[in-house]
């Protein structure tokens, strides 16, 4: 019997049904501490064998992990996330602390990583199968080894996040001397200055691309 036959018992399918274009947290794991960051791709790519793909940052440290160890989990977000999660997570290092060093619980899946009980409404486990090299980010393709849903909450979808989580941007003076030229990152916030993004940026805060900057 394969691996990924013997570990059906281990998979709900509705947990799958939990994917969508929103934001989770990527779980990886060194020798001596887990680490975490927030992506914002994560989808099924076949159903038989259940199949996942993500696409990280090669700036995160997480993505190094990953590379080294073959697995991973993703906490799926849901509705009743607060912004400190986005902060904790996806705003700051984990090349020189433990993210999960403050979690409520020890929650690890069988393949002995740490995953999110609060806020999340389902844990999905991988075993890396496949590596692409896209530039800025990796692929990758992994077969689902764990799912496990945690609660019936919707998951948060970017719209969701920008209308309901990520704080509103001061509002600038009607009366502002000259408009700032530049780009804001949609996820932290972080403004780029200048007339052009170059396309292989990646922000120094969130690690995210120039596909998520917009013009100020």
């Amino acid at each position: 019997m394969s691996e990924i036959s013997a570990n059906q018992n281990k998979i709900d399918p509705a947990a799958m049904f939990k994917f969508s274009y929103g934001l989770f947290v990527l779980t990886a794991k060194d020798e001596n501490k887990d680490n975490g960051c927030i992506i914002n791709t994560a989808i099924q790519v076949t159903s038989s064998p259940l199949r996942m793909s993500i696409a990280v940052s090669k700036a995160n440290y997480t993505h190094d992990m990953i590379l080294k160890t073959g697995v991973f989990n993703i906490s799926i977000l849901d509705t009743r996330v607060p912004f400190k999660v986005f902060e904790h997570f996806g705003f700051k290092s984990g090349r020189d602390t433990d993210k999960f060093a403050d979690c409520e619980h020890n929650n690890r899946t069988e393949n002995g990583l740490r995953y999110i009980p609060k806020y999340t409404n389902c844990v999905i486990s991988g075993k890396v199968t496949d590596i692409y090299d896209y530039g800025t980010h990796t692929i990758f393709v992994a077969d689902v080894t764990e799912s496990i849903v945690l609660s019936p909450e919707p998951s948060v979808t970017y719209q969701y996040y920008f209308d309901n989580i990520k704080p509103k941007p001061q509002q600038k003076a009607a009366d502002s001397p000259e408009k700032k030229k530049g780009f804001i990152c949609k996820i932290c916030g972080y403004v780029y200055e200048g007339d052009v993004l170059p396309d292989d940026y990646i922000c120094p805060l969130c690690k995210h691309g120039a596909s998520d900057f917009e013009p100020l």
